[in-house]
């Protein structure tokens, strides 16, 4: 039977019934956009993604070596933030529903994947850019 309050179907992802190990591949989940059926499905655009992401992840560390200014660091950080938006959709086109600590997904619209990524990067690029400011590597 269909759950009425559930906006999009449900979606089981592959790590729902691992006990507490669900945790860690939950966390994996949140940080690894790609999937395997992504790869054979997109190999273009989930191969491009790995070379953005690298890129992304050189200009962390260009601002930590302080090569790179934090706009230019807050315009990289967008740009693998819209590109996730697209791979995410291709390999892991889900989200969870309800609370952060449940057990509910559900299948993610164009809206939900972009608020989702948006959400998630700012937490990571917050948390980045606080640790590189109290390391001292980072002026703003």
């Amino acid at each position: 039977m269909v759950d009425p309050r559930i906006l999009t179907e449900a979606v089981h992802p592959p790590y729902e019934d691992k006990g507490a190990v669900r945790l860690v591949a939950e966390l994996w989940d949140h940080l690894w956009p790609w999937s395997r059926s992504g790869f054979a499905r997109q190999r273009l655009i989930q191969a491009a993604g790995l070379a953005l992401a690298l890129a992304a992840s050189l200009a962390w560390v260009l601002a930590a070596m302080g090569s790179l200014t934090p706009g230019a660091i807050i315009g990289w950080w967008f740009g693998w933030s819209v590109f996730e938006v697209i791979v995410r959709l291709g390999s892991k086109p889900y989200v969870k529903d309800g609370p952060w600590w449940g057990r509910c997904y559900r299948k993610a619209s164009l809206m939900d994947m972009v608020c989702y990524v948006g959400f998630k990067n700012l937490l990571i690029g917050a948390t980045l850019f606080l640790a590189l400011k109290s390391l001292g590597l980072l002026v703003i």
